[in-house]
């Protein structure tokens, strides 16, 4: 299990927080407002993960293909400043 700590603690706790992955073994999520923003992992971690590529890649644009088919709001337009919409061919 990862060690959570708001983005803002984080800053000022850098350095310890290098140190507990780099020493400690540990892996830190860094959140905002309560959800994962980035995590930090040891270089032999992240070599691990890259070294997997390809299946996590597939699973990642697959999970975004269907976060991607839901449909948007008007009111969602204009908060977030959209002037258009892409639409497949089985909502038109």
């Amino acid at each position: 299990m990862a060690y959570e700590i708001p983005v803002t603690q984080a800053r000022a706790e850098l350095a310890d927080l290098i140190n507990r992955v780099v020493y400690g073994g540990e892996r830190v999520v860094v959140t905002r407002h309560g959800k994962p923003l980035v995590a930090l992992v040891s270089a032999a971690d992240l070599e691990r993960l890259e070294a997997m590529g390809d299946p996590d890649d597939e699973q990642v644009i697959s999970s975004v293909s269907r976060i991607g088919s839901a449909s948007s709001t008007a009111d969602e337009h204009r908060r977030f400043g959209i002037a258009a919409e892409h639409r497949g061919p089985e909502t038109r």
